[in-house]
Formats: C-alpha cells, sequence, structure tokens
C-alpha cells in the first residue's frame, strides 16, 4: 500500500466521520444507511457477474445520485457549512491552526457571571431568551443579518434586550470575544424529527445551531423559565446559575 493509498483511506475516513456527526439522529442518517448498503449490495452482485442484478442496481445509483442531491440538500449545506466554518477565518484565509486542531493564540475570556446572572433573573421572570457564545467558529454569517450591539458582555444589557417590550427580543444574541456582536439573529432550526413535542422555536433553534457549529448555545424557556444548553447537537436542561456557569467553563476551557 503506497502513501497515496493511506492518505486516500485517512481523507474518506475523515470526511465519513464529519458526515455522520452531522446526520446522526435523523432521519437522514437511516436512507445514508440504506444507500450504503444497497452500494454494497451493487458492487457484490458486479464482483459475482450476476449481470441483470448489478445491471439494475446500476441504473438505481445512477439516478440516485440525482434524488440524493434533492433529498440531502439541506445536510450537505449544513455539512459544507460546518467544513468552512472549521477550517477558514473570518476573512476567507485558509486555517491551517484550525485544520491541524491546535490553537496559537490565547483562550479568550468570557464574563460568564454576567451570562449566567441574566439567566438567572430570566428564568425567575419567565423571560425568554436564546444566548449564542461562539467558539472557534465564525459565526459571521448569522450576526450580520441580525442587530449590530458590539457592547461589553452585561447582565443588564441581555435583560433590557429579551424583554418583551423589547424590539430586539426576538431571535438570539450572538456573543464573541467577550462582547455582545449582535441581537435579533436568526439561526438554523434542528431537523430532527425525533425532538420532543414541547419544544418550542427557541430550543429548536438552539439545537439547529449547535448542528452547524461549534457554539454553546443558552435557552431561557419562556413557558417553564427552565435554562438550557445546546451542544454539539444535543441539549442539557435544568440547570440553574451554578451549574450553568460550571457547564459554560468546562466547555470554553477545552
Amino acid at each position: 500500500m503506497t502513501f497515496f493509498d493511506i492518505l486516500d483511506v485517512f481523507i474518506v475516513a475523515y470526511l465519513l466521520y464529519y458526515l455522520f456527526m452531522l446526520i446522526r439522529g435523523s432521519v437522514a442518517l437511516n436512507i445514508f444507511v440504506a444507500i450504503a448498503a444497497l452500494y454494497f449490495i451493487w458492487q457484490l452482485t458486479k464482483s459475482l457477474h450476476m449481470e441483470m442484478i448489478s445491471s439494475i442496481l446500476g441504473q438505481i445509483m445512477g439516478i440516485g445520485v440525482i434524488a440524493l442531491l434533492i433529498v440531502f440538500q439541506q445536510d450537505i449545506r449544513r455539512f459544507l457549512i460546518m467544513i468552512g466554518n472549521r477550517y477558514f477565518t473570518a476573512n476567507n484565509k485558509f486555517s491551517l491552526e484550525k485544520f491541524f486542531s491546535f490553537n496559537l493564540n490565547p483562550k479568550i475570556e468570557i464574563d460568564l457571571d454576567a451570562i449566567a446572572l441574566a439567566c438567572e433573573k430570566m428564568s425567575a421572570e419567565k423571560t425568554g431568551a436564546l444566548i449564542v457564545i461562539a467558539r472557534k467558529m465564525d459565526l459571521q454569517a448569522y450576526s450580520e443579518i441580525g442587530e449590530d450591539i458590539m457592547a461589553k458582555i452585561n447582565s443588564h444589557i441581555l435583560l433590557s434586550i429579551f424583554q418583551k417590550d423589547s424590539p430586539l427580543h426576538d431571535g438570539a444574541v450572538i456573543i464573541q470575544n467577550n462582547k455582545i456582536k449582535a441581537a435579533r439573529c436568526i439561526l438554523p432550526l434542528s431537523e430532527n424529527p425525533n425532538l420532543p413535542s414541547d419544544y418550542g422555536m427557541r430550543h429548536r433553534s438552539a439545537l439547529g445551531m449547535s448542528e452547524v457549529s461549534d457554539a454553546l448555545i443558552v435557552v431561557v424557556s419562556e413557558q417553564t423559565g427552565q435554562i438550557s444548553v445546546a451542544l454539539r447537537g444535543e441539549i442539557i436542561s435544568n440547570l440553574d446559575r451554578s451549574s450553568l456557569k460550571i457547564l459554560l467553563l468546562n466547555e470554553l476551557s477545552k
């Protein structure tokens, strides 16, 4: 086996891993498994010289490429966003630092006390909130369609943004580099069909954002006052001020 054969296997395995991380927990995973099984059967029938079956399966696989582009158009878009966000910086320059997963820059401290305090107060008042805390991936595509804030993190500012009579309370706040970068931002909705029926738009948006980025998304439920955090396509609920701060601190220190 040559070096390029090993490199070929590595690249394919890497792309398959990211594809799996993208579609896990969704109906797309079942479709992907079915297509993979069909492709395996096609290759098997070809190797056994079963001409009729392999010919039929070959035609199906040929048409299937077009069908895949239609069925998986949202998943393909999310996959490309994930790859682009991971390997390109905000100014569209390729980042070797991100490719090799090491960080030459010191971690930026975020005022988690202010975030946790604001969430505690909004939870007590049952004020709905959606707060996105950016990490390595650039979220400019989402922040630029919102309202620019560019203010240092402050619990009073967060509380005022999410008040029901505030023109900025709809949508999400994006926090980056210890600043409230933008408010009223629109996030992608999760397409996971297995979400609990009591999840509203905020929870679905939080999960959707966590599926296409490495951000931490804090949600305060308007109905129950429950504080949750979405990350890596999963949601952690029933948090209080202390446990919220610990969770965010642990994740941001990774």
